[in-house]
């Protein structure tokens, strides 16, 4: 995955404003829903990702939510939670949900903003390269599981299997 391209100040105060102009200046096809929301979707190596930021200044959290484009039937889902804890195992920032209204997989991930301070274009940039690249790495995972038939742990060590060397 290349990295964000950005040439733009950090100094607004509200991170979505920050985000807003990440999404500008990457091309990406966004929607500003007031103040406090801003959607964009983009697309990847493996499918097209849903970005939800939300920014609550009362409490000064900033959500990032990721989705898959992967409609999870229900019946699969009982299966799919197993192989959330075990990607969320192999997380450091973040973690996979479900929601359940959408029916599908999301990353999400939640910043601390203290009073006064701000979210840095380089902490967004970073944050939303996260996001992105965990979304990528374990997107293979819950196509073996959900599509696959695949049991989560062998779904998981198929899709993280690292190769060495050439063919």
């Amino acid at each position: 995955m290349s990295s964000l391209r950005t040439e733009i100040s950090d100094s607004a105060v509200n991170p979505l404003d920050v985000v807003e102009q990440i999404a500008i200046a990457n091309d990406w096809a966004y929607e500003r829903h007031g103040e406090d929301e801003l959607a964009a979707e983009l697309g990847a190596q493996w499918c097209n990702y849903r970005l939800w930021f939300s920014w609550h200044a009362e409490m000064g959290v900033l959500h990032l939510a990721c989705a898959l484009d992967i409609k999870v039937p229900a019946k699969k889902r009982s299966g799919l939670y197993q192989l959330l804890a075990l990607a969320n195992e192999k997380l450091w920032l973040g973690h996979f949900d479900f929601w359940s209204e959408e029916g599908v997989p999301v990353f999400r991930h939640a910043t601390l903003v203290r009073d006064g301070s701000t979210l840095g274009l380089e902490l967004l940039e970073d944050l939303t390269e996260i996001a992105l690249g965990e979304c990528e790495r374990f997107y293979p995972a819950f196509q073996f599981h959900l599509w696959g038939g695949k049991p989560a742990q062998e779904a998981l060590t198929a899709a993280l299997l690292e190769t060495e060397g050439e063919a």
